[in-house]
């Protein structure tokens, strides 16, 4: 049109030629004698009548007669449309024949499809991808932190902003942590479940490595502690490609929203914990939710309620445990190590490869996929938590001695055995290291019998020979048949500094 303009001055104001006006507009001779013919026929000169723009005046040079701009058929409420595109099996052709049976002389279906694709493009980027409701929550942390001050020291601690945002209805989540660490990242998502009152088939995240160990674009690695929270709420986890943020593009304009409309609006505040921050978090997105979206009329809270929560899958009735994951190696001693204490397991598994679930409260040690032993969790380090039944049977039977019940089977063959089994287990830093030669010198009633077992013990109490081998040495020589007939002594026990008595072991 500025051409078109051009020619008319021109030719009625300076009276140039054809010939010379083309050549000095760079156009066309028949082009330009077709302009001068067609504002002639409508009676336009120079100067052009004020207040006629470009749209006008193509309107009236080159629009065939009867031509009408306007709209001739009633046109769809695209909001609508798009809204009801995001229901399970919705199509456009069930959509437009809806459409007809309400407007019997409305568009065909391929002018009704392309007006739709145009107005499409015109909409908010955020809805240009078309979300089945109920199908996908994206999440992600903000990138800018919030700090939070301690009210004591004032040292400045700087919170993350986690954000989630659900596909179809733009509902978005956000809440404040100190730490993108498994806890954190785990915490937050049992909340975000909470407050939407619902579960979605999918998450869609990145990979960040709480979430996902091993990136992959085929056959990604998810943590076991994430992959324990979807078998919880019954999710499936889809990790982004790497480096390829246009995969979560919902979450990402969610993180943008966040920035602008609670990071920005609270940069001023000082908080001075993390539940007064959460507060104000909370008070920001409800505004951000609230909030009508100019293009579909209707706010996220809205959409939420109308499309979204139907359907969404029902929470469970206990909400996730945290539990941490941890793969170990069962040591000869049947036990696992864990925070440097020690935990049973039953003793076939020697040498095998276990997984640890851990909580607050509790250890569980599964064996492919099976649980095979759950302890109470002890802050004890560098000590054992063992289940009898974990043990074989004889670590088993040995376990259950103690120095009493040692000083009472010796009882049963004589005072002088009594003495031996003291003296044993006092010349030990623990009594329970001498079990094993008390055990063997009380076994040896088997093959002697109790007389010259209780014999040979009184022949080494005197020569202070007080060890396993030395007992069976005696018997084995028959050096106890010469305190066979001897009866010991009656009378109050025998003193000596290296016995302690049986009152100490009670």
């Amino acid at each position: 049109m500025r051409k078109v303009r051009e020619v008319l001055r021109l030719k009625h104001a300076l009276g140039m030629s054809e010939r010379l006006i083309a050549d000095a507009v760079g156009a066309g001779k028949s082009a330009v004698g077709e302009y001068i013919r067609r504002a002639r026929v409508i009676g336009l000169t120079w100067p052009l009548p004020e207040g006629l723009d470009d749209a006008e005046l193509e309107r009236r040079l080159f629009s065939p007669p009867g031509f009408h701009v306007g709209p001739t058929k009633p046109p769809p409420h695209w909001p609508t449309i798009q809204e009801e595109l995001k229901g399970r099996g919705v199509t456009l052709l069930l959509l437009w024949e809806e459409y007809r049976a309400e407007h019997a002389d409305g568009y065909g279906y391929s002018r009704f499809c392309d007006l739709y694709v145009e107005w499409r493009k015109r909409i908010s980027p955020t809805m240009r991808q078309t979300h089945v409701a109920g199908e996908k929550l994206f999440v992600d942390w903000a990138g800018d932190a919030i700090p939070v001050f301690d009210p004591i020291t004032g040292a400045e601690h700087g919170a993350r902003i986690f954000v989630a945002a659900l596909g179809a209805s733009n509902y978005t989540y956000a809440e404040a942590r100190f730490t993108e660490t498994l806890p954190d990242w785990i915490g937050a998502h049992v909340n975000a479940l909470s407050t939407i009152g619902g579960v979605p088939k999918a998450v869609v995240c990145d990979n960040l490595r709480a979430g996902v160990t091993k990136p992959s674009r085929y056959e990604p690695g998810i943590n076991r502690t994430y992959q324990d929270l979807a078998d919880h709420y019954g999710f499936v986890v889809l990790p982004t490609r790497v480096r390829k943020p246009r995969d979560k593009a919902k979450v990402e304009v969610a993180v943008l929203i966040v920035e602008r409309f609670v990071l920005a609006k609270l940069r001023k505040r000082r908080f001075f914990s993390l539940d007064e921050l959460n507060t104000a978090v909370r008070e920001c997105v409800a505004a951000i939710n609230a909030k009508v979206m100019k293009a579909f009329g209707k706010s996220r809270r809205e959409l939420l309620d109308a499309i979204e929560q139907p359907a969404l899958k029902g929470l469970p009735v206990e909400p996730y445990r945290y539990a941490e994951w941890k793969r170990c190696s069962v040591a000869p001693d049947y036990h696992v190590e864990i925070g440097n204490h020690y935990y049973s397991v039953p003793f076939r598994l020697l040498r095998e490869t276990v997984d640890a679930r851990l909580t607050d409260t509790t250890v569980e040690v599964f064996h492919k996929g099976i649980r095979v032993a759950s302890h109470p969790r002890s802050s004890v380090r560098n000590r054992h938590t063992t289940i009898a039944e974990h043990m074989p049977s004889s670590h088993r039977r040995y376990a259950t001695w103690t120095p009493q019940r040692m000083m009472n089977e010796a009882a049963k063959i004589g005072p002088a055995t009594i003495a031996l089994v003291e003296a044993i287990m006092k010349a030990k830093p623990h009594p329970e290291q001498g079990f094993r030669s008390c055990l063997g010198i009380m076994r040896l009633v088997r093959t002697y019998g109790t007389a010259r077992v209780e014999a040979a013990s009184r022949r080494g109490n005197d020569i202070g020979a007080t060890t396993y081998g030395s007992i069976a040495s005696i018997l084995k020589t028959g050096l106890d048949k010469a305190y066979a007939n001897s009866k010991a002594p009656d009378g109050p026990p025998i003193r000596h500094a290296n016995i302690r008595g049986r009152g100490y072991y009670h």
